[in-house]
């Protein structure tokens, strides 16, 4: 399965630790190998077509991404810090998933 990265993503990713970068790319790893069957703990289904990697450590680290056309879109990435994922962040995915063609 091919995977897209929003240049946003690819900025978020390249402000993370190396340790973080690493998780992060293992996951997505993971998500290329078993794309919709990938479960928790790595993946979780949110909204409206948009799913979250999830990748645990010091920080959370929550990258948003969705399906179309055979391929994985990277739509927004944060650090989570509270409990609830913030409606400002998920709201940045819908809308980066609206702008795809």
């Amino acid at each position: 399965m091919q995977i897209i990265l929003l240049a946003s993503v690819e900025a978020f990713l390249e402000s993370l630790t190396e340790k973080e970068i690493a998780k992060a790319i293992k996951t997505i790893e993971l998500l290329e190998e078993f794309g919709n069957k990938l479960g928790m703990p790595h993946s979780k289904y949110l909204d409206n077509g948009i799913l979250e990697l999830r990748m645990r450590g010091t920080r959370e680290v929550r990258i948003f991404y969705c399906f179309n056309k055979n391929k994985v879109y990277l739509l927004h990435a944060f650090i989570k810090k509270a409990r609830r994922t913030p409606e400002k962040e998920l709201n940045a995915a819908k809308t980066a998933k609206s702008n795809l063609r």
